[in-house]
């Protein structure tokens, strides 16, 4: 019998992501080098011959747009398409379009008097909400509980409809937090790059984790573009 199988995508590089700023709820679109990346997951996925029987993003632009170019890549952009705002990225509220370096090397560092990489997901959220004057940052309950919601929605939904594997785009922190959350000893602070694959399986109301932040889809898509085997 067929299992439940997510592929969960990070988005494709955007105009934020390439200057280095916090995107959180704020959204840009993808850049030209963004769209080529999301182009070389899907060939990627064609290759591999990898089908979809459904398909799930968050409600932030930039995760429908990577969807698109990556179901027209790999021939299946009619199957259906679900937007989710439970698994949108992390809220930063007025530090949302905040540089990295300033919040993650700089404000939440000295807040704490250590280094980011050493702090939990819960400081990390604690501290947003302190330095967050506009008192819209999520609480870490709340952050941790929307994304197991969304996507254990998201497993059974799919399950439900006779398993099989569904794609979904989601967001950096936001994919990294399932990871740990599915299994606490996951590294915290994953570095998941634009265009990378996290895979989970589900089965009796369990995910199990298959790969984290797997690259070797664009790598294939990549090297199938510069032997010509497809148009850019």
């Amino acid at each position: 019998m067929a299992k439940t199988r997510l592929y969960i995508v990070r988005h494709g590089k955007t105009m934020f992501n390439t200057i280095g700023r916090a995107q959180g709820w704020s959204d840009t679109p993808l850049t030209a080098e963004g769209e080529r990346g999301i182009y070389e997951l899907g060939l990627g996925l064609k290759e591999a011959r990898i089908s979809f029987k459904e398909a799930f993003t968050s409600d932030s632009g930039r995760t429908v747009q990577t969807l698109e170019i990556i179901l027209e890549a790999c021939q299946q952009e009619f199957i259906p398409h679900t937007r989710d705002k439970r698994i949108r990225e992390w809220c930063f509220g007025s530090l949302d379009g905040a540089y990295n370096g300033e919040l993650f090397g700089g404000v939440l560092p000295r807040i704490f008097k250590k280094d980011i990489k050493d702090l939990t997901y819960q400081e990390i959220a604690d501290g947003i909400q302190q330095v967050d004057t506009a008192g819209w940052a999520e609480s870490w309950e709340t952050i941790k509980e929307r994304i197991w919601l969304g996507f254990l929605a998201i497993a059974d939904k799919v399950e439900s409809d006779g398993r099989g594997n569904a794609i979904i785009v989601s967001h950096g922190m936001t994919i990294a937090t399932l990871m740990w959350l599915i299994d606490p000893k996951t590294p915290k602070g994953l570095a998941l790059d634009n265009g990378s694959v996290s895979v989970v399986t589900y089965e009796n109301g369990a995910f199990t984790i298959e790969k984290i932040g797997d690259m070797s889809y664009r790598k294939e898509g990549r090297r199938l573009l510069e032997e010509g085997e497809y148009e850019n």
